[in-house]
This record gives C-alpha cells, sequence and structure tokens, in this order.
C-alpha cells in the first residue's frame, strides 16, 4: 500500500502545480487515485467507501494555507484521516490489574502468534521491567510448545511446561497458578490457531477467556492477509472482547490493507507491529508514524530510535578515540560498521523511514533492496575469510592470498577487489575526518556509492 499510494499521489501534487486553490475537480481527481490505491491495497471495500467519503468532506471544506500548494494540502488531509482510520495515536498495553496480568493471544495458524508471544514477553521485560511467563495452550500443533520454549528463552523470559496430552483449560490454569506462587507480573498465553476459523477454536477459546480473565486480549492478525484479514476479525471479534491488535509481517511484500482494514472492522486498537522476523522485532504502533510512512513523509522519530537501539556507542567512541591518534582505519572496523548497520534493521529497515524526499523522490524496489542486503552479507562473509593479520594490515592482501579469501568466501576474485575498494574510500574518509575536513567529507559523501546499496556495485 505503501509505495503505491505515494506513488499516486506523488504524481497528483506535480499535476496540480499552478492551481489556486481546491476545487470539487481536483479533490475528484485525488480521492480517485487514493480509491484505486486503497483497492489494490486489499482493504476492505466498506472500509475504502467510508474513507472516501470522510476525505471529500474535510477536503471540500478546507482552505489553503500558507505555503501549501492544493496538492500539499490535499495529501495533508488525507494522512490525518489514514492516521484516524488506524487509531489516533499511541494504544500501550493494559497491565492496570492484580499481578499476574493475563495477556491472551488470538490468532488463526500461520499469523505469528507464538513469535509474537515471546516478542511482547521481550518488550515488556526490557520497557516495563516486568516479570513474564509464556506458556502454551497450543496441544494439537506438536512443534507449538517447543517453538514457544526456545523463542521465550531468546526472549529472557521464563517458560511454563506443557504437553500435547494435556486439556488447553488445565494448561492455563496451572501456569496461573504458578504465576501467583512466584510472584510473575504478567502471564502470555499462547492459544491454539487453525488454519481456518472453526467452531471447536472458537468455544476453546471463548472458554478459556471465561476461565483467565485476561487483562488484554490480541488478535494476530498478518499483514499479507489482506480481505482474508476481514472475515477473520470479524469472526474473532464476534467470540471475544478483543482489546487489541498485533500486525504481523509487515516488513514482507504486504500490500498493506489489513492494517486500515482490521482496525475499523473490530473497533480494537492496533496496539503493535511485527517489523522484522528478530526477537526485538516489534515496536509500538503510532498511527500517526504509520501513515507518515505509508504517504512517503517517513518516520524520523522512527529512525533515530533504531539507531539508538542499535548503535554500539562504546565502540564508536573507541573508533573516533582510534582514529583521532592516529591510528589507521582496518578492515575489523569496516566489519563493525557493517554489523551495526545489521543491528538497525539494515538497509530496507531504515530507508523504510526516510521521507521520499531524502532518497530522490523514489524509493528503491524490494529487489534493490534485497540485493544491497546480500552485498552486505557477501562483504562480511570476505573480511571473516581473512587472517586476523589481514584483517589489521590490508596492503598485505596481494593476488595470492586474495585467490585463498575469495576461495574461502565462497565469490569471485573480483568481488575480493570490490571490497578493498569500498573500504579505502571510507579510510579515505576516516582521514579526512582526522584532518577536519568535514565539510569536504561531506560533499563527497553525496557522490560516494553505497556500501553494496541501489547504485553501488553487483
Amino acid at each position: 500500500m505503501a509505495s503505491t499510494l505515494t506513488d499516486r499521489l506523488s504524481r497528483l501534487v506535480k499535476t496540480m502545480r499552478g492551481q489556486a486553490r481546491i476545487t470539487e475537480d481536483n479533490v475528484q481527481d485525488m480521492l480517485r487515485e487514493v480509491r484505486m490505491a486503497l483497492l489494490e491495497a486489499d482493504v476492505a471495500l466498506p472500509v475504502v467507501r467510508d474513507f472516501v467519503a470522510r476525505v471529500k468532506e474535510k477536503a471540500l471544506g478546507a482552505e489553503v494555507v500558507g505555503s501549501l500548494s492544493p496538492g500539499q494540502a490535499l495529501v495533508g488531509i488525507v494522512n490525518r484521516e489514514l492516521a484516524a482510520t488506524m487509531g489516533e495515536g499511541v494504544s500501550d498495553i493494559n497491565l492496570a490489574a492484580q499481578p499476574p496480568a493475563v495477556i491472551l493471544m488470538a490468532g488463526l495458524q500461520g499469523a505469528g502468534k507464538t513469535t509474537t508471544t515471546a516478542k511482547l514477553a521481550k518488550h515488556l521485560i526490557e520497557k516495563r521491567k516486568k516479570k513474564v511467563l509464556t506458556v502454551s495452550a497450543d496441544v494439537y500443533r506438536p512443534a507449538a510448545i517447543e517453538q514457544l520454549k526456545l523463542v521465550t528463552k531468546q526472549a529472557g523470559a521464563e517458560w511454563f511446561p506443557s504437553t500435547g496430552e494435556d486439556k488447553p483449560l488445565a494448561i492455563a490454569l496451572a501456569a496461573l497458578d504458578y504465576a501467583k506462587k512466584h510472584y510473575v507480573d504478567v502471564l502470555l498465553v499462547d492459544t491454539a490457531g487453525r488454519l481456518a476459523i472453526d467452531e471447536v477454536l472458537m468455544a476453546e477459546i471463548k472458554g478459556l477467556h471465561a476461565a483467565l480473565n485476561p487483562v488484554e486480549t490480541l488478535f494476530v492478525v498478518d499483514a499479507m492477509q489482506g480481505q482474508d484479514a476481514v472475515n477473520t476479525a470479524k469472526a474473532f471479534k464476534e467470540a471475544l472482547p478483543l482489546t487489541g491488535i498485533v500486525l504481523t509481517k509487515m516488513d514482507g511484500d504486504s500490500r498493506g490493507g489489513a492494517a486500515l482494514s482490521v482496525r475499523q472492522i473490530t473497533g480494537a486498537p492496533i496496539k503493535f507491529a511485527g517489523t522484522s522476523e528478530k526477537i526485538d522485532g516489534l515496536e509500538v504502533f503510532d498511527a500517526q508514524r504509520h501513515a507518515g510512512r505509508v504517504l512517503g513523509m517517513g518516520d524520523i522519530v522512527g529512525l533515530v530510535e533504531e539507531v539508538q537501539k542499535g548503535v554500539d556507542m562504546a565502540a564508536a567512541e573507541r573508533l573516533v578515540a582510534k582514529v583521532k591518534s592516529g591510528d589507521s582505519f582496518d578492515l575489523n572496523d569496516f566489519l563493525s560498521q557493517l554489523s551495526q548497520m545489521k543491528k538497525m534493521g539494515g538497509l530496507g529497515g531504515l530507508m523504510d523511514k526516510l521521507p521520499s524526499q531524502m532518497t530522490g523522490g523514489k524509493m528503491p524496489g524490494q529487489a534493490d533492496m534485497d540485493r544491497a542486503e546480500r552485498d552486505m552479507r557477501r562483504m562480511e562473509g570476505i573480511i571473516n575469510s581473512m587472517t586476523p593479520l589481514e584483517r589489521r594490515k590490508p596492503d598485505l592482501l596481494k593476488a595470492t592470498r586474495k585467490r585463498r579469501v575469495a576461495a574461502g568466501a565462497g565469490v569471485h576474485v573480483q568481488d575480493v577487489n570490490r571490497l578493498l575498494n569500498q573500504f579505502e574510500q571510507m579510510r579515505d574518509m576516516m582521514k579526512k575526518m582526522k584532518g577536519g575536513g568535514m565539510m569536504k567529507m561531506m560533499k563527497r559523501m553525496g557522490g560516494m556509492k553505497g556500501l553494496g546499496g541501489p547504485g553501488g556495485p553487483r
């Protein structure tokens, strides 16, 4: 949805240049583009109709103020209504209850409930400083219990054991009893999913809800489902008093319609979004920031948060001290920079948060991003195939050593040469930083190709 809507609205803003005011004609043009973009994104038709009607009402009564053009004013209206459709602001998770606060995870099989349960556990431990226990009431899928055990360990939470022979309700009540006796703050209950909605699933989860009386009942839905997400949302809304939605696989090749449709159908706020497969790939959903990303306005706040979370400040300070002291920037330092980039979500994760103006008005395609990520992994592999001495003294890498490194990394010698050229460019920049030529370096960076990114080496 993001790229489609951004492209359509960008074209509209360009065509409206020179027009002095908002008219019924240019509003109709904009609404046509918005309607087509939303339908292509697989947003439910009733939601599209409601959204377009609200935008039309606001747009026809709007005045163009200051230096805004009619096109920019209309995009602003779309932005505000997008945010309103997905839920104003941030809806935090509710833990206002006598411990343990129970959170029930609901959704279809394949939506990512088990992984999301562990991600939420990590979030509650790190952000809310809570003691968290997880339990699986999924006795139908053989690997479900073991999967939760594994991801719970990665999250740093405690796991309550269960077996496929136990009854889901007995498992949940035993976990609740354990949580009370061991002063657990939050109990996360991962429920069973099905490939489709059925009466047995709904009866079981209703029983669990009645017995556990959870403070939160979160509906986990795959953002790539499109129209199917609407039908699933309706069924779960009728069966359970949903308090929130978690959208998973937001980083995938999804058209994004679920974010708009599910919120409107259930009336429950979107509380979290899964942004990667990593255990920390869960972010609190902010409707305003997400609307900005959809419209190509970027998410600078999110970008800063990613940098703060991913950058090892101690390592960065050591590198600055090293450069200032006159020590040469080596391949160990280069490898460290690549590692920092991966921690921040890779090129794709960072580019997604940049405003489209900063990327030349056109975001690199998924194929370009995939290629860039592969190039970064290849560079890491090449450096890891070198000896510690070669990393410290890259000038030792002559023909024979290059052939050995290439063979060890499973690449061609040309790839090793390309990496060394990239490294030399960065080393030259570091020398200029030492000499105080920061402005010159910044100007050169503008014309320098990215480290294996789009437009860089293939």
